[in-house]
């Protein structure tokens, strides 16, 4: 996942899910009317490498203030260019708006990564008084009709200004943000759509702080070592840590952010099974405070409201338009499309599942906490591939190193150095220098692997600092998973799914490492969502990738490489389950979207009875395979920034698959393509069209049958 902390002009962290808060209340230690001055941290760029955040010197107390005077600051400057009695040009209206806001992006970058990454009550305060405040900040700037004339009167005349193609199309998506925005709004329908706008905010970071607390209370928790039989002794040395930490006796196993839970495939005591599995399903349906369907009824109602307001049936309308996909006509119809192959596929499934629980005279019919379970085992049989067997194999810094920086450096030429002297947030916290092939700086990267209760749920990466020549930045990045902390003294061994999410997250990395744009807005990872999880799924293919996968994959004790035949059955492997994979993930995207297709119209939503006719209607509603996420629990589409945009891990991996055809067929792992793919698509951002840009790399459209062919919805033959 790629979320963005960048509030260059308030574009804005907001959406994010990473400055949104519910209520009110004071910062402990900390006044809103704090002064601020040259002893706050963020007062000035950082002088460390990079200007990396001072996180040695940067404490609770200083956020809040550094946020209200970064507020303050950018309306100055944008009332300054407004104002301005000169004639708009591109100089004194676009290029003085992308400098705006220094201030206010640097703290609202390192604010965001420390409260998704490393939160606490004091901060979670900060975000419920700055949430609001920051809402009507933004719209204040998009909202300006003095500003957006100056903005309109460009735009118009934009074949007469000699400009570059970047600039061209810096201004044409200037342009198009400000009037999705609202900005031709009357005056009376813009003061509605920034209460709706605030609301929106609180709304979001309530249930992004609900969420926290409700999957923490969930974790499974047992006083009974033989209700976890099955696990290995790591595993369990790892839940007792965990019970540890939390002052509980027995063992603790926090839960992950999606449905399903990775210790299911492995737990042999099928209660303990049925157990984790509905603490994960019910986490935030308990009632009480940290219930989560109250606020997502309403945050669907005031999406829907705002979407009207803006003059567009529903709010997917209105968020997809600047998408690829352009509407949820043609996003429903993609995945509409995949639904019958992926549920076949499932039900076949289901088939081999239920057959191995006869044929060990169960007794009982298949039920979600089961697949995991009995599917490791169908795998056993059939591929003769145990998971327990692989994870030896699969070092945390063995990964990270001879995996994904191996596979970066033969692509693209780039090496990396560990900086220990470069301080964090966290100890568990890992940060390395990145050189171009001629030795020039290019990035800081910094990694966070391990799971913490006061860690938001899945994996993402974003940025401290962006890259821009306007601004003379060079990118600061950062990757965080949940993986389980291994016991002191122990190896931080790792499933392959893991391994995959490495190379998944290093390769939004790789976007932002090798951004080269002049303007901040247009750098990096600041495109489209159904196009930003390109990069990121492309870099997997490199997981599997024999020279790549041979380097990396050896036994944590005795650096012996995974056995030949051993690593020819994870390839064999590597479309099971995928019936079932594609489902949960396509029940999830079609949740998303019939959520955010609800008209302004639509009475509040029974969340539970809403999901479930969902399911129906997209034919998804299968018993054994749950949607990837539950309304209740899913942050991607409440508070990170998805709404109406899940379907793009989908849309993004039909161009990744054909992406990665088109290396197959030019030769693989080479630098030669490597650097090609760099030019013309991971440094260029968002400075072109990117369906022409895709189509300018690859020679031809994208199509989906690489993607069927490597979910194994259809024979190989087929697919070519």
């Amino acid at each position: 996942m790629q979320r963005s902390g960048k509030v260059a002009r308030a574009a804005t962290v907001l959406t994010m899910g990473v400055l949104m808060a519910s209520g009110s209340g004071a910062m402990q230690g900390q006044t809103a009317g704090a002064e601020f001055g040259p002893s706050n941290p963020f007062y000035a760029a950082s002088t460390l490498p990079f200007q990396a955040p001072p996180f040695d010197k940067i404490h609770d107390g200083d956020y809040q203030p550094a946020i209200e005077a970064g507020m303050v600051e950018q309306r100055r400057e944008i009332a300054a260019i407004a104002n301005d009695p000169a004639a708009p040009t591109f100089a004194n209206t676009i290029v003085a708006m992308e400098r705006s806001g220094q201030l206010l992006n640097r703290v609202s970058q390192v604010f965001g990564a420390v409260t998704q990454a490393n939160t606490n009550d004091t901060l979670q305060k900060v975000q419920e008084i700055e949430a609001p405040k920051l809402a009507a900040h933004q719209d204040a700037i998009y909202l300006d009709s003095k500003l957006f004339a100056r903005v309109a009167k460009l735009y118009q005349e934009r074949a007469t200004l000699g400009l570059d193609a970047e600039s061209l199309h810096m201004l044409e998506w200037e342009y198009q943000q400000f009037v999705k925005a609202g900005a031709n709004l009357s005056d009376a329908d813009k003061a509605k759509l920034k209460q709706l706008n605030e609301e929106e905010s609180v709304l979001s970071t309530a249930f992004t702080n609900k969420l926290l607390a409700a999957t923490k209370a969930a974790a499974y928790s047992t006083k009974d070592k033989s209700a976890l039989a099955g696990l290995s002794e790591a595993q369990i040395a790892a839940a007792a840590l965990a019970a540890k930490e939390r002052k509980q006796d027995g063992y603790v196993m926090p839960l992950q952010n999606t449905t399903q839970q990775p210790d299911l495939a492995e737990l042999t005591d099928r209660a303990t099974r049925q157990a984790v599995f509905e603490e994960a399903w019910t986490r935030a349906e308990r009632g009480g405070e940290n219930d989560t369907r109250p606020t997502i009824a309403r945050l669907a109602q005031v999406r829907a409201e705002k979407a009207k307001l803006l003059g567009y049936p529903n709010y997917a309308a209105w968020a997809l338009q600047d998408q690829m996909a352009k509407t949820p006509e043609a996003a429903l119809h993609f995945m509409d499309a995949l639904v019958p192959a992926a549920t076949a596929k499932a039900q076949n499934e289901a088939k081999d599942i239920e057959a191995l629980i006869a044929q060990q005279n169960g007794g009982f019919a298949l039920k979600p906490w089961d697949w995991n379970f009995y599917s490791e085992q169908v795998r056993k049989a059939r591929y003769d591939l145990d998971a327990a067997e692989v994870k030896p194999y699969f070092e945390l810094n063995r990964v990270l190193e001879d995996g994904v920086f191996y596979a970066a450096h033969q692509l693209y030429g780039i090496s990396f150095k560990e900086r220990k002297d470069i301080p964090v947030y966290h100890a568990d916290v890992r940060v390395f220098e990145v050189f171009d092939a001629n030795n020039k700086p290019l990035a800081l990267v910094y990694f966070d692997y391990f799971k913490r209760d006061n860690k938001d749920g899945g994996a993402w990466m974003s940025n401290f600092v962006g890259q821009s020549k306007l601004l003379g930045t060079l990118p600061v990045i950062y990757n965080v998973a949940n993986f389980a902390k291994p016991a002191p003294g122990e190896p931080a061994l790792i499933g392959f799914d893991d391994v995959v999410t490495m190379f998944h997250e290093f390769g939004h990395g790789l976007h932002g490492i090798f951004a080269d744009t002049t303007y901040p807005s247009l750098s990096g990872t600041s495109v489209p969502r159904d196009f930003v999880e390109f990069p990121s799924q492309f870099n997997e293919h490199w997981a599997t990738y024999p020279e790549v996968f041979n380097h990396f994959a050896r036994h944590y004790k005795t650096g012996a490489p995974m056995p030949a035949e051993l690593a020819a059955k994870i390839q064999k492997a590597a479309t099971f389950n995928q019936g079932y994979k594609t489902t949960e993930l396509l029940a999830a995207a079609e949740l998303d979207m019939q959520w955010h297709m609800l008209g302004a119209d639509a009475p509040s939503q029974d969340v539970d009875r809403f999901e479930r006719a969902a399911l129906e209607r997209t034919k998804l509603a299968l018993d054994a395979v749950p949607p990837r996420y539950r309304s209740s629990y899913f942050l991607h589409i409440w508070a990170n920034g998805y709404a109406a945009g899940y379907y793009a891990y989908l849309w993004s991996e039909m161009l990744d698959d054909d992406a990665f055809q088109w290396f197959e067929d030019h030769g693989g792992l080479t630098r030669e393509n490597g650097d090609r793919f760099r030019r013309m698509v991971l440094s260029r951002g968002n400075t072109e069209d990117l369906e022409k840009m895709y189509a300018a790399w690859l020679g031809a459209e994208p199509n989906t049958k690489p993607m069927l062919r490597d979910r194994g919805l259809v024979a190989d033959s087929v697919a070519k």
